[in-house]
């Protein structure tokens, strides 16, 4: 039982740890920075073309796995590796740290969107 306890709080612990760690001003800014809108839209849901994915409302951890992807495959990582390969998205992803990845994550997924209910 003790060590339910301990491995609960430590979890607890972790996740409000990592929520913090997430600055949305600064996922803003990396939005901005990296001219995000010219392709999914001022609001990140209004694409310039139906084919580009509406990113505001999408899952954090969805958007973290797929830049980091993006970000493999413009390294030339193996297939296996899971990577995606788009020139476009590879090259901004290779620009952006694992900070900047958490933080435009966490800022998209805070937009309002039609992908889903909220909890």
């Amino acid at each position: 039982m003790k060590r339910f306890t301990l491995t609960l709080a430590g979890a607890v612990l972790a996740m409000a740890g990592s929520a913090q760690a997430q600055d949305l001003s600064a996922g803003k800014a990396v939005f901005d920075k990296f001219n995000c809108a010219s392709c999914h839209g001022t609001d990140a849901k209004t694409s310039v073309d139906p084919s580009y994915p509406v990113l505001a409302g999408q899952h954090a951890d969805y958007l973290e796995q797929a830049l980091k992807a993006y970000k493999r495959g413009a390294a030339g990582a193996a297939p296996t590796a899971n990577v995606r390969n788009n020139p476009i998205m590879g090259a901004f992803a290779v620009q952006l740290s694992d900070q900047d990845i958490e933080n435009v994550s966490a800022w998209l997924s805070a937009q309002p969107s039609d992908l889903g209910v909220r909890r």
